[in-house]
């Protein structure tokens, strides 16, 4: 079973992105976020067509999440982080998809820091933990799978001082990142790529892509029954060079399922 998430950064800007990466890669199930469309934008016929079931939550010009299903439907089982019933931004969604509970999230930024975007951050996050940990209670076998908008660890990011105030690798950000692991959750790529530098994320600007000045902020997270039965994972790099692409890359796992 492949599973794949992917931050597309405008769904109908790039479908032919996605849809030539879903025909060369094949994946199972796909987490998609930034869709940057509404629920009536969302290509639900395009995907089809393309053998694709889906379900998701958009949110007009911002934000937004998804999961697709190769030749089936995934079954909805909530379209929102619990914790807070006033947040109303489309930034978690979560599945069944062939006996695994699949969860795909969008994090928030959190960028100007210090201000109101990091505290949400830090309040989403908090929630996301949270809920984590009731998933994790449950025993069933889980992928917590998206755009984090959290570099792990100083080896996440290229060598630069021009994110020395970002949001993305603050200690109280990277804190809440480990305290998922802390609950049990498999890092799917360090897993399987202890030592190597590994990016799912490169700006447009400043040529950072060229220079393979990455970030990783894509990530997918295992349940303790899955983490004994990851194959593989890994970056379809190769998806972030292809003319009109996102700015972030496809990241996927290969579960024996």
């Amino acid at each position: 079973m492949k599973i794949a998430t992917f931050n597309i950064n405008g769904i109908n800007r790039r479908l032919a992105n996605l849809m030539a990466w879903l025909a060369d890669a094949a994946p199972d199930v796909v987490c998609l976020q930034e869709l940057k469309a509404s629920d009536r934008q969302f290509p639900a016929t395009a995907l089809a067509n393309a053998g694709y079931g889906a379900i998701w939550r958009g949110e007009a010009s911002w934000n937004g999440v998804a999961i697709l299903a190769r030749g089936m439907e995934p079954i909805l089982t909530r379209d929102e982080l619990p914790g807070d019933p006033s947040d109303r931004q489309a930034r978690y969604i979560e599945a069944a998809v062939n006996g695994v509970l699949i969860a795909c999230l969008y994090a928030p930024n959190g960028n100007p820091r210090p201000g109101p975007k990091f505290d949400y951050k830090m309040r989403w996050t908090e929630r996301l933990l949270a809920h984590a940990e009731e998933l994790w209670a449950t025993d069933l076998p889980i992928v917590l799978a998206g755009d984090y908008n959290i570099v792990p660890e100083p080896r996440d990011i290229y060598e630069t001082t021009s994110y020395r105030d970002n949001a993305l690798v603050q200690p109280e950000s990277r804190a809440l990142f480990a305290r998922l692991l802390v609950q049990g959750w498999t890092d799917a790529i360090r897993a399987k790529h202890p030592h190597e530098t590994v990016y799912t994320f490169w700006d447009y600007m400043r040529n950072r892509w060229q220079r393979d000045a990455g970030l990783r902020l894509d990530h997918l997270l295992l349940s303790r029954d899955l983490a004994p039965k990851l194959k593989a994972s890994g970056v379809d790099r190769e998806v972030r060079g292809a003319p009109g692409a996102s700015d972030h890359a496809p990241v996927w796992i290969d579960l024996k399922v």
